[in-house]
């Protein structure tokens, strides 16, 4: 998922920078707003919860009841996962998202694209099947966040937040991105280290604090990869209409759009180049 063509690339620079952070912050609003506002009725939510929780354990993978034990058993576990679940996820992401335009800024909109396409298949998914998670359930979960933590309340509002979004994780899927466009963009072991343990890490800290289940990071794993495979699909295409628009004006952009247009040539037998239009 490489872009090599780096002569198209955007200009790095202050006004690029600029844009950048309207249009992310934009959809980072957008898709708060549509979040919250399309939050389903309390009753499905709970109802979808525990059928996905029963259909788990006809498979032999709810293991959320135990994970969550061996977490509110140690204090220090508690404070590991909800830690995991605050600040690995929109710090990083936030960070990463600005290393990658000042380093690697074909890699950074790829991962920026795959982000808003699975946000987008999220969307759909959150207001067409709405699901409490299992700290809602009165099944005898605990919210480690809210119990043990405020920070999470700070970076991301109880207005903004729809809480019957818990299929599917984009904690999880959105992470696992991260670390696929660290390990791919840096050489460095300590970087490539984390890149692989921090998606393993949120993938166990969503179910240790009670706010997912083992399926919802299984499920946001998937959208997320659809989403990369889309913005591989849609990045390159942009990325030369975004050149045809910053160049067009220019003397040499002019003349390249004229040779494109004149008529195509072929050699005739003696090896010279006529016009297919002889007028």
């Amino acid at each position: 998922m490489v872009l090599q063509d780096e002569s198209i690339e955007p200009i790095r620079g202050v006004p690029e920078l600029a844009k950048q952070v309207f249009l992310v912050g934009c959809a980072v609003l957008f898709y708060f707003g549509v979040r919250g506002l399309t939050e389903g009725s309390e009753a499905a939510a709970i109802a979808n919860g525990e059928w996905i929780l029963a259909r788990e354990g006809d498979l032999g993978v709810d293991v959320e009841r135990t994970v969550q034990g061996w977490t509110v058993g140690s204090h220090w576990v508690t404070t590991l996962a909800n830690w995991v679940y605050i600040w690995l996820h929109w710090p990083v992401l936030i960070g990463t998202l600005l290393w990658l335009h000042h380093t690697r800024i074909a890699r950074y909109l790829l991962l920026r694209n795959a982000i808003f396409l699975s946000g987008a298949v999220g969307l759909v998914i959150f207001a067409t099947f709405p699901v409490a998670p299992p700290r809602l359930l009165d099944a005898g979960f605990v919210d480690t966040v809210t119990a043990y933590s405020n920070s999470y309340r700070v970076l991301q509002p109880p207005s903004l937040v729809n809480k019957f979004a818990a299929m599917p994780s984009l904690h999880v899927g959105w992470n696992l991105l991260v670390g696929i466009a660290l390990f791919q963009s840096s050489r460095n072991t300590a970087i490539r280290v984390f890149a692989v343990v921090a998606p393993l890490l949120m993938a166990i800290a969503v179910v240790a604090t009670g706010n997912h289940y083992v399926v919802d990071g299984a499920v946001g794993t998937v959208v997320a990869l659809v989403g990369a495979g889309l913005a591989s699909l849609i990045t390159r295409p942009l990325l030369h209409l975004d050149y045809r628009i910053r160049h067009w004006n220019e003397p040499g952009f002019r003349r390249e759009r004229r040779r494109s247009a004149a008529p195509p040539v072929e050699a005739d037998e003696l090896g010279e180049c006529r016009s297919e239009d002889p007028t």
